[in-house]
């Protein structure tokens, strides 16, 4: 902690300068650290003894524990989230590193599909954890829609909007689908685009089927249905990569459990409105210690999270990490704060 920088309230600096080191060491190596290393790398150096007395107390407070007896001390979530409030520096994105993550988030020639999944990855990738990145449903006017036979009984469904967005879904067929049915199936949807949105294509399509069925062969109506009904129950697209490195070090059978629910329940649509929700509250960078988002009640996990904004501040996402608590914070808070512009600009 440099001398210019406060002590979170209630700690001394000499206990603030502990607990910093403590959480630096937890960062870097996830590891316990004792008082005789940690009187090694103090400036002023303190005694062992001293420095055991202030970790009893830190302790007591419930900033620290220790994971076995005679081992040195780890931070508790109540410690981490002290830390990230009061002792935590965050850095800022160099030239070079805004370089990087522009170029890599380059929409030109490739869907917004394939840009929002290389946003995951990459926040992955810099975070050593799960990147995430949250697209709202697209409600743009709809330019062109086509039907792409996959193979026997799927066919990919394709849209895109006027503002150049590109959204796909596959679906399940008929066995025998003729190609005829597809591509009347496109036709009848292309000739009543004009300039409307999705729900309100669903909306006339409904109305038309239900009134003049007869015009379209069978096939090609349950195909339309299908398609359109792809889209009918996301509120949004999850990009979530990584999860991977979630499950490093871990041994214990109920820990993996609970990673792998984690998973699940990011996918659900109840949980994308709840990022979305989380990101709506913020006016920038949210850091969620353990359960202090109501996403997830377990301990252990941490949560970095942005809105992405358009130039006028409308919110079109939400861009984060997940991972454990020994996140690097100070390096993945800019990280995830300029991706969430890049992104707010593109999707803009």
């Amino acid at each position: 902690m440099s001398e210019s920088t406060p002590p979170p309230h209630g700690l001394d600096p000499r206990a603030a300068a502990i607990l910093r080191e403590i959480m630096e060491e937890y960062v870097e190596t996830g590891a316990p650290i004792g008082s005789r290393t940690l009187s090694q790398r103090l400036t002023p150096m303190l005694s062992p003894a001293t420095i055991r007395n202030v970790m009893a107390d830190l302790t007591q407070a419930g900033l620290l524990f220790s994971p076995h007896v005679s081992a040195g001390r780890l931070p508790t979530e109540k410690g981490v989230r002290l830390f990230v409030d009061g002792l935590l520096q965050f850095g800022s994105l160099g030239a070079e590193d805004r370089q990087t993550i522009a170029a890599r988030l380059e929409p030109r020639g490739r869907s917004v599909e394939d840009v929002l999944g290389e946003a995951s990855s990459m926040l992955s990738g810099l975070s050593a954890a799960a990147g995430l990145v949250l697209a709202p449903k697209n409600d743009a006017a709809l330019k062109h829609i086509e039907f792409v036979a996959l193979g026997p009984n799927r066919v990919l469904v394709i849209l895109v909007s006027i503002n150049g967005q590109v959204e796909n879904r596959v679906i399940e067929t008929p066995p025998g689908l003729p190609p005829s049915a597809l591509v009347e199936a496109g036709n009848y949807l292309n000739a009543r685009l004009g300039d409307l949105t999705l729900s309100a294509l669903r909306a006339r399509v409904v109305t038309e089927m239900q009134a003049d069925r007869h015009e379209l062969d069978a096939l090609a109506a349950m195909v339309i249905e299908s398609g359109l009904a792809s889209w009918d129950e996301t509120h949004g697209t999850l990009f979530l990569r990584g999860q991977g490195k979630l499950l490093t070090d871990i041994t214990e059978i109920e820990r993996l459990t609970t990673i792998q629910m984690l998973f699940e329940r990011l996918e659900t649509q109840e949980t994308m409105l709840q990022l979305l929700q989380l990101a709506q509250d913020s006016e920038g960078v949210r850091i969620y210690i353990g359960a202090e988002s109501g996403l997830f009640g377990m301990a252990g996990v941490s949560m970095v999270v942005a809105p992405a904004r358009t130039l006028s501040q409308k919110i079109v996402g939400a861009i984060g990490v997940i991972g454990p608590t020994r996140l690097n914070y100070g390096r993945i808070v800019p990280v995830v704060d300029y991706t969430a512009q890049v992104i707010g600009r593109m999707l803009g």
